[in-house]
């Protein structure tokens, strides 16, 4: 059985998923914010999708976590590694709801998971697949030092793939 870690930065807890976490999740899968993603999803995909992100962690030792604010206890989105069928490489991914957007908590949620994985994890290569109009999470790839990589496998042809280095 694996452990799901709970990782800490000077302003986070990133935590496991909880049942409780589900309204607000559903909310904006549904929602135009989640386009860049392939969305908006019906309640029955974005249930399977975080079902999956939970399920990762004891079929691949990777998956999502929750980003809390850790004074306010207030959720502000999710950062994950992907990995499974749908992803030729593992991925790390983000999402932050929309009251958390412009603070930097996507940044530091996904440097410390990044950090992590490439560590405590043990994952050699990380990549971001973005969506080409998706310019806030490209800029954020850039600002977490990630490199284009042209010649990565990608499970959207249209695919930005964004290469993480440790």
């Amino acid at each position: 059985m694996i452990m799901i870690p709970t990782l800490t930065t000077s302003r986070l807890t990133l935590r496991p998923m909880r049942a409780a976490d589900w309204p607000q999740y559903h909310q904006l899968m549904a929602s135009d914010r989640s386009i860049y993603m392939g969305g908006p999803f019906s309640t029955a995909v974005a249930w399977g999708m975080f079902c999956a992100d939970h399920a990762q962690w004891s079929l691949f030792g990777c998956g999502a976590l929750m980003i809390e604010n850790t004074t306010s206890g207030e959720c502000l989105g999710q950062v994950g590694i992907n990995s499974g069928p749908l992803f030729p490489e593992f991925e790390l991914g983000w999402m932050v709801y929309p009251q958390a957007e412009g603070h930097g908590f996507a940044y530091e949620a996904a440097a410390a998971l990044r950090a992590w994985s490439l560590d405590v994890g043990h994952i050699e290569t990380l990549v971001s697949y973005i969506d080409p109009a998706n310019r806030r999470s490209a800029r954020l790839a850039e600002r977490l030092g990630a490199v284009l990589d042209a010649d990565a496998r990608r499970p959207d042809p249209s695919d930005l793939v964004y290469r993480h280095f440790g």
